[in-house]
């Protein structure tokens, strides 16, 4: 039997909406809120006005490009969490709506293990290599950094977390204390191709177990900056690509520190990347020679479906329908929602 699934992601500030049939990607549409630059980051109460503005045309739009009409949707699967709480009511409230007017059940999708599952979206004009389980999976966000142990598509056990900020705030604060738009982290990497990443020596942080921080790192940046500006009011332009190729190298390596040591507590070698920050080319290149260093099979998602899409959330709800995990129009958002 079919399974066709319409997917709703709008836990931030990006609305969007995904058609699935039998995992196979039919349509992947997002609408960004490009308002957020002129604050230097997200501001909650304009992103749920934007989703209401656009969630309507937005699923429209991807099941038009699915070229299937409603009737043909055997489920509509929602992010439920984490995420900011009135992005999140829109996306639930229209869910439940869609739900109800086409009799079809409703699948709750938690974002995190959504961007895991990312893995597992089929394309209709090419093979994808899958993960094998059990593996290893490091989700980098803006606003998480940890490594998960998937044992199946709906058993997973986060075995390391940040105690503090994550990567990709990491990225975004520095970046803002150096005077770059936002979101930071794609500047950071742009110019850190351009720069030396072995001029500047960052402190790394020593957190026990598989457990991350990047608060000090943040810190220490700042004053780093700030001690150098008293002699030098143009340290900044004048050092920028080195300061970042040198901020990007050193999170990297903390990123990489870590995993290097889950898979050897573990003894996995299937190693997966996911979230938003997996698009960072320094994390990319250096899960690459990693591979080749460890022996590690190592996955990378597609550059389109590393920042927030609601493929992941259909994919997701895929499976979720296959073991028949349905919620009720009673079901409300939750900002936190862990693994």
């Amino acid at each position: 039997m079919s399974i066709t699934i319409l997917g709703i992601e709008s836990s931030c500030d990006d609305t969007s909406a995904a058609v699935i049939k039998d995992g196979v990607i039919l349509s992947n549409v997002i609408a960004n809120q490009a308002i957020h630059a002129e604050y230097g980051g997200v501001v909650p109460e304009l992103a749920s006005r934007a989703h209401q503005q656009n969630i309507v045309p937005v699923v429209d739009t991807a099941i038009t490009r699915a070229g299937i009409t409603n009737s043909e949707i055997d489920a509509i699967a929602f992010t439920r969490g984490p995420g900011l709480l009135g992005s999140l009511l829109v996306g639930t409230s229209f869910a439940k709506g869609f739900a109800l007017a086409k009799n079809i059940p409703m699948v709750e999708v938690n974002h995190l293990q959504g961007h895991i599952l990312v893995h597992f979206l089929k394309d209709k004009d090419k093979e994808k290599k899958q993960p094998e389980f059990p593996f290893l999976c490091l989700l980098v966000s803006g606003g998480h950094s940890q490594i998960v142990l998937v044992k199946s598509h709906l058993e997973m056990k986060t075995i390391g977390e940040t105690i503090d900020d994550a990567a990709g705030e990491a990225f975004d604060k520095c970046a803002k204390v150096m005077g770059l738009p936002y979101p930071g982290g794609p500047v950071v990497d742009k110019l850190a191709k351009l720069g030396d990443r072995n001029k500047f020596k960052f402190t790394k942080p020593r957190v026990k177990d598989l457990n991350y921080s990047f608060s000090g790192l943040k810190t220490a940046f700042l004053y780093f900056l700030r001690d150098e500006l008293k002699t030098n009011k143009n340290f900044i332009e004048e050092n920028k690509n080195d300061l970042c190729a040198s901020l990007q190298h050193t999170i990297v390596e903390i990123l990489l520190d870590k995993l290097k040591k889950a898979a050897k507590q573990t003894g996995i070698n299937e190693i997966a990347l996911s979230g938003g920050v997996s698009a960072n080319s320094g994390l990319r290149d250096a899960m690459i020679r990693s591979s080749k260093h460890f022996g590690w099979n190592v996955y990378l998602p597609e550059f389109a479906y590393t920042t927030d899409n609601a493929a992941m959330i259909a994919i997701t709800g895929h499976y979720k329908y296959i073991n028949k995990e349905f919620v009720g129009q009673d079901i409300v958002p939750k900002a936190r929602f862990s693994i």
